[in-house]
């Protein structure tokens, strides 16, 4: 099972034995775990983003620049065998109910028939 969360979710997801993968530009200094670039934003749409807070056009440069590049079952196969844990968390800085590219990997990951969904504190 592949969840989203985020870095402050962190304890509680080892705690449920999910295997950590930071996707995001720069994780915080403290985290010593995995990072997997490919489902980072570039830091031009990240820059851009940080300026003008346009949820549409990050989420449109988002999908073109990175997700549309990218094989699903590649990233997939390459996810799994990063981990040491059945399940694996996909980690980012914003909370759950924060606007996050974490949200639109998961998307992208659903519309191509790969199950994910945002840590709630209970695993499948």
């Amino acid at each position: 099972m592949i969840y989203t969360s985020y870095f402050s979710k962190l304890k509680e997801l080892e705690k449920h034995h999910i295997y950590p993968i930071a996707i995001c530009g720069k994780s915080p200094d403290w985290y010593k775990g995995s990072e997997y670039k490919k489902l980072a934003p570039s830091w031009s749409i990240f820059s851009e983003w940080k300026q003008n807070q346009d949820e549409e056009l990050y989420t449109r440069r988002f999908n073109n620049e990175i997700l549309n590049t990218l094989n699903p079952n590649g990233i997939m196969r390459e996810l799994v065998a990063m981990s040491d844990e059945i399940h694996i968390g996909l980690l980012c800085y914003e909370k759950s109910d924060s606007f996050c590219h974490r949200h639109l990997v998961a998307n992208w990951l659903r519309e191509n028939g790969i199950d994910v969904e945002e840590f709630s504190g209970n695993i499948r």
